[in-house]
Protein backbone atom coordinates (compact mmCIF):
# COMPACT_ATOMS: atom_id res chain seq x y z
CA UNK A 1 0.00 0.00 0.00
CA UNK A 2 1.36 3.43 -0.94
CA UNK A 3 1.71 6.33 1.51
CA UNK A 4 -1.17 8.05 -0.31
CA UNK A 5 -3.45 5.03 0.16
CA UNK A 6 -2.48 4.80 3.83
CA UNK A 7 -3.26 8.47 4.40
CA UNK A 8 -6.85 8.26 3.09
CA UNK A 9 -9.12 5.21 3.37
CA UNK A 10 -12.24 4.52 1.30
CA UNK A 11 -15.04 2.02 1.79
CA UNK A 12 -18.28 1.97 -0.20
CA UNK A 13 -21.51 0.49 1.17
CA UNK A 14 -24.93 0.75 -0.48
CA UNK A 15 -23.82 3.66 -2.63
CA UNK A 16 -22.26 5.66 0.23
CA UNK A 17 -18.49 6.20 0.15
CA UNK A 18 -16.99 6.51 3.62
CA UNK A 19 -13.75 8.48 3.15
CA UNK A 20 -11.46 9.07 6.13
CA UNK A 21 -8.27 11.01 6.60
CA UNK A 22 -6.16 8.36 8.27
CA UNK A 23 -3.32 9.93 10.23
CA UNK A 24 -4.83 10.21 13.71
CA UNK A 25 -1.49 10.19 15.52
CA UNK A 26 -0.74 13.51 13.79
CA UNK A 27 -4.31 14.87 14.07
CA UNK A 28 -4.69 14.06 10.35
CA UNK A 29 -2.25 16.85 9.53
CA UNK A 30 -1.53 17.57 5.87
CA UNK A 31 1.75 16.45 4.33
CA UNK A 32 2.55 15.72 0.65
CA UNK A 33 1.26 12.15 0.97
CA UNK A 34 -2.02 13.37 2.49
CA UNK A 35 -2.48 15.93 -0.29
CA UNK A 36 -1.89 13.24 -2.90
CA UNK A 37 -4.13 10.78 -1.06
CA UNK A 38 -7.03 13.21 -0.95
CA UNK A 39 -6.75 14.01 -4.66
CA UNK A 40 -6.37 10.32 -5.56
CA UNK A 41 -9.43 9.40 -3.46
CA UNK A 42 -11.56 12.13 -5.01
CA UNK A 43 -10.54 11.26 -8.55
CA UNK A 44 -11.25 7.59 -7.94
CA UNK A 45 -14.74 8.31 -6.61
CA UNK A 46 -15.50 10.72 -9.46
CA UNK A 47 -15.46 7.83 -11.94
CA UNK A 48 -17.31 5.30 -9.75
CA UNK A 49 -20.92 5.29 -11.00
CA UNK A 50 -22.05 3.17 -8.04
CA UNK A 51 -21.28 5.99 -5.59
CA UNK A 52 -24.30 8.18 -4.81
CA UNK A 53 -23.04 10.17 -1.81
CA UNK A 54 -19.75 10.68 0.04
CA UNK A 55 -18.97 11.20 3.72
CA UNK A 56 -15.60 12.82 4.44
CA UNK A 57 -14.26 12.59 7.99
CA UNK A 58 -11.09 12.07 9.99
CA UNK A 59 -9.94 9.07 12.00
CA UNK A 60 -9.41 9.76 15.68
CA UNK A 61 -10.56 12.82 17.61
CA UNK A 62 -9.88 15.42 14.89
CA UNK A 63 -11.02 16.20 11.37
CA UNK A 64 -7.73 17.79 10.28
CA UNK A 65 -5.43 20.10 12.24
CA UNK A 66 -3.99 21.72 9.10
CA UNK A 67 -0.48 21.61 7.71
CA UNK A 68 2.12 19.31 9.21
CA UNK A 69 4.64 21.29 11.28
CA UNK A 70 7.37 20.05 8.94
CA UNK A 71 5.81 22.16 6.19
CA UNK A 72 5.97 25.32 8.29
CA UNK A 73 9.60 24.70 9.15
CA UNK A 74 10.40 24.22 5.47
CA UNK A 75 8.73 27.55 4.62
CA UNK A 76 11.33 29.47 6.67
CA UNK A 77 13.85 28.56 3.96
CA UNK A 78 11.41 29.20 1.12
CA UNK A 79 10.38 25.58 0.51
CA UNK A 80 6.80 24.55 -0.22
CA UNK A 81 6.47 20.85 0.56
CA UNK A 82 2.92 20.59 -0.84
CA UNK A 83 4.44 21.26 -4.26
CA UNK A 84 6.29 17.95 -3.99
CA UNK A 85 3.05 15.93 -3.98
CA UNK A 86 3.00 13.62 -6.99
CA UNK A 87 -0.19 14.38 -8.89
CA UNK A 88 -1.35 14.01 -12.49
CA UNK A 89 -2.16 17.22 -14.33
CA UNK A 90 -5.61 18.75 -13.83
CA UNK A 91 -8.02 20.28 -16.35
CA UNK A 92 -10.07 21.93 -13.60
CA UNK A 93 -9.66 25.41 -12.09
CA UNK A 94 -7.59 24.16 -9.12
CA UNK A 95 -3.96 23.56 -10.05
CA UNK A 96 -1.86 23.57 -6.86
CA UNK A 97 -1.81 20.40 -4.75
CA UNK A 98 -3.50 22.03 -1.76
CA UNK A 99 -6.23 23.56 -3.90
CA UNK A 100 -6.91 20.24 -5.58
CA UNK A 101 -7.07 18.38 -2.24
CA UNK A 102 -9.94 20.69 -1.26
CA UNK A 103 -11.65 21.35 -4.57
CA UNK A 104 -11.73 17.74 -5.78
CA UNK A 105 -14.70 17.24 -3.42
CA UNK A 106 -16.59 20.14 -4.99
CA UNK A 107 -15.93 18.60 -8.40
CA UNK A 108 -17.49 15.24 -7.51
CA UNK A 109 -20.84 14.82 -9.31
CA UNK A 110 -22.50 13.49 -6.14
CA UNK A 111 -23.18 15.16 -2.76
CA UNK A 112 -20.23 15.28 -0.35
CA UNK A 113 -20.88 15.64 3.39
CA UNK A 114 -18.02 16.58 5.70
CA UNK A 115 -18.34 15.25 9.26
CA UNK A 116 -16.15 17.35 11.54
CA UNK A 117 -15.15 16.98 15.16
CA UNK A 118 -12.16 18.16 17.14
CA UNK A 119 -9.83 20.42 15.20
CA UNK A 120 -10.53 21.67 11.66
CA UNK A 121 -7.84 24.29 11.31
CA UNK A 122 -6.27 26.14 8.40
CA UNK A 123 -5.94 23.74 5.49
CA UNK A 124 -8.14 21.25 7.31
CA UNK A 125 -11.02 23.72 7.31
CA UNK A 126 -10.41 24.51 3.65
CA UNK A 127 -10.75 20.83 2.73
CA UNK A 128 -14.19 20.86 4.36
CA UNK A 129 -15.15 23.91 2.27
CA UNK A 130 -15.06 21.64 -0.78
CA UNK A 131 -17.94 19.59 0.64
CA UNK A 132 -21.58 20.38 -0.15
CA UNK A 133 -22.69 20.01 3.48
CA UNK A 134 -20.75 20.28 6.76
CA UNK A 135 -22.03 18.62 9.95
CA UNK A 136 -19.93 19.66 12.93
CA UNK A 137 -19.71 18.70 16.60
CA UNK A 138 -20.86 21.59 18.83
CA UNK A 139 -17.47 21.71 20.57
CA UNK A 140 -15.36 21.38 17.42
CA UNK A 141 -12.65 24.00 16.85
CA UNK A 142 -12.60 25.71 13.44
CA UNK A 143 -10.20 28.40 12.31
CA UNK A 144 -8.92 30.16 9.22
CA UNK A 145 -5.55 30.01 10.93
CA UNK A 146 -3.08 30.92 8.18
CA UNK A 147 -2.51 34.52 9.35
CA UNK A 148 -0.93 33.14 12.55
CA UNK A 149 1.83 31.70 10.38
CA UNK A 150 2.19 34.84 8.27
CA UNK A 151 0.23 33.27 5.39
CA UNK A 152 -3.06 33.52 3.52
CA UNK A 153 -5.52 30.68 2.83
CA UNK A 154 -4.31 29.18 -0.46
CA UNK A 155 -6.38 25.98 -0.69
CA UNK A 156 -9.45 27.64 -2.31
CA UNK A 157 -10.48 29.29 0.99
CA UNK A 158 -10.35 32.90 -0.19
CA UNK A 159 -12.78 32.08 -2.98
CA UNK A 160 -15.15 29.59 -1.31
CA UNK A 161 -15.39 30.99 2.23
CA UNK A 162 -17.16 34.27 1.25
CA UNK A 163 -19.90 32.24 -0.48
CA UNK A 164 -20.74 30.63 2.87
CA UNK A 165 -20.36 33.37 5.45
CA UNK A 166 -20.34 36.60 3.43
CA UNK A 167 -17.37 38.72 2.47
CA UNK A 168 -17.21 40.69 5.74
CA UNK A 169 -17.25 37.64 8.03
CA UNK A 170 -14.73 35.89 5.78
CA UNK A 171 -12.41 38.87 6.15
CA UNK A 172 -12.81 38.97 9.93
CA UNK A 173 -12.08 35.26 10.30
CA UNK A 174 -9.14 35.42 7.92
CA UNK A 175 -7.54 38.56 9.37
CA UNK A 176 -7.80 37.41 13.02
CA UNK A 177 -7.31 33.63 12.76
CA UNK A 178 -9.64 33.25 15.72
CA UNK A 179 -11.03 29.86 16.64
CA UNK A 180 -14.80 29.38 16.52
CA UNK A 181 -16.79 26.53 18.04
CA UNK A 182 -19.08 24.29 16.06
CA UNK A 183 -22.05 26.16 17.52
CA UNK A 184 -20.70 29.52 16.36
CA UNK A 185 -19.76 28.04 12.99
CA UNK A 186 -23.40 27.03 12.50
CA UNK A 187 -24.57 30.52 13.44
CA UNK A 188 -22.13 32.07 10.95
CA UNK A 189 -23.05 29.70 8.12
CA UNK A 190 -19.61 28.13 8.17
CA UNK A 191 -21.24 24.76 8.76
CA UNK A 192 -24.67 23.44 7.85
CA UNK A 193 -25.65 22.21 11.30
CA UNK A 194 -24.23 20.67 14.46
CA UNK A 195 -24.62 17.18 15.84
CA UNK A 196 -22.95 15.51 18.85
CA UNK A 197 -22.02 12.59 16.58
CA UNK A 198 -21.33 14.27 13.22
CA UNK A 199 -20.09 11.16 11.44
CA UNK A 200 -23.18 9.09 12.30
CA UNK A 201 -25.39 12.00 11.28
CA UNK A 202 -23.49 12.40 8.01
CA UNK A 203 -23.74 8.70 7.20
CA UNK A 204 -27.49 8.72 7.90
CA UNK A 205 -27.97 11.74 5.64
CA UNK A 206 -25.82 10.18 2.92
CA UNK A 207 -27.88 6.98 3.07
CA UNK A 208 -31.07 9.03 2.69
CA UNK A 209 -29.64 10.81 -0.35
CA UNK A 210 -28.35 7.54 -1.83
CA UNK A 211 -31.92 6.21 -1.79
CA UNK A 212 -33.05 8.96 -4.20
CA UNK A 213 -32.72 8.91 -7.97
CA UNK A 214 -29.00 9.40 -8.64
CA UNK A 215 -29.74 11.17 -11.92
CA UNK A 216 -31.98 13.71 -10.16
CA UNK A 217 -29.50 14.23 -7.32
CA UNK A 218 -26.59 14.81 -9.71
CA UNK A 219 -28.65 17.18 -11.82
CA UNK A 220 -29.66 19.13 -8.72
CA UNK A 221 -26.01 19.46 -7.65
CA UNK A 222 -25.06 20.79 -11.07
CA UNK A 223 -27.84 23.37 -10.97
CA UNK A 224 -27.28 24.50 -7.38
CA UNK A 225 -23.57 24.90 -8.03
CA UNK A 226 -24.40 27.27 -10.90
CA UNK A 227 -26.45 29.57 -8.66
CA UNK A 228 -24.74 32.92 -8.24
CA UNK A 229 -21.96 31.93 -10.63
CA UNK A 230 -23.85 32.43 -13.88
CA UNK A 231 -26.51 34.97 -14.84
CA UNK A 232 -30.18 34.13 -14.36
CA UNK A 233 -30.80 33.51 -18.05
CA UNK A 234 -28.10 30.84 -18.12
CA UNK A 235 -29.30 29.35 -14.83
CA UNK A 236 -32.94 29.17 -15.95
CA UNK A 237 -31.88 27.62 -19.27
CA UNK A 238 -29.86 25.01 -17.42
CA UNK A 239 -32.93 24.12 -15.34
CA UNK A 240 -34.91 23.42 -18.48
CA UNK A 241 -32.12 21.31 -19.96
CA UNK A 242 -31.87 19.18 -16.82
CA UNK A 243 -35.63 18.72 -16.37
CA UNK A 244 -35.99 17.83 -20.04
CA UNK A 245 -33.44 15.06 -19.66
CA UNK A 246 -35.07 13.72 -16.50
CA UNK A 247 -38.75 13.58 -17.49
CA UNK A 248 -39.61 10.14 -18.81
CA UNK A 249 -36.16 8.72 -18.05
CA UNK A 250 -36.03 5.23 -16.47
CA UNK A 251 -35.18 6.50 -12.98
CA UNK A 252 -37.83 9.22 -13.10
CA UNK A 253 -40.45 6.69 -14.16
CA UNK A 254 -39.30 4.40 -11.33
CA UNK A 255 -39.59 7.25 -8.80
CA UNK A 256 -43.20 7.93 -9.83
CA UNK A 257 -44.15 4.25 -10.04
CA UNK A 258 -42.65 3.40 -6.65
CA UNK A 259 -44.52 6.25 -4.95
CA UNK A 260 -47.85 5.19 -6.43
CA UNK A 261 -47.16 1.57 -5.49
CA UNK A 262 -46.04 2.59 -1.98
CA UNK A 263 -42.72 0.75 -2.18
CA UNK A 264 -39.04 1.61 -2.07
CA UNK A 265 -37.72 2.52 -5.53
CA UNK A 266 -34.92 0.59 -7.23
CA UNK A 267 -32.81 3.02 -9.21
CA UNK A 268 -30.22 2.41 -11.91
CA UNK A 269 -26.72 3.79 -11.38
CA UNK A 270 -25.66 6.74 -13.51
Amino acid sequence: MTDEQQRVSISVTAGVADVRLNRPEKRNALDPAMFAGLVEAGERLRSDVSVRAVVLSGEGPDFCAGLDFTSFRAMTSGERLSATAQLPSSAGPAKAAGQRAAYVWAELPVPVIAAMRGNALGGGLQIALGADIRIVAPDARLSVMEVNWGLVPDMTGTQLLPELVGRDVAKELTWTGRVVSGDEAAALGLCTRTDPDPRSAALALAAEIAARSPHAVRAAKRLLDLAGRVDLEAGFAAEQTEIGALIGSPNQVEAVTARFEKRDPSFEDC
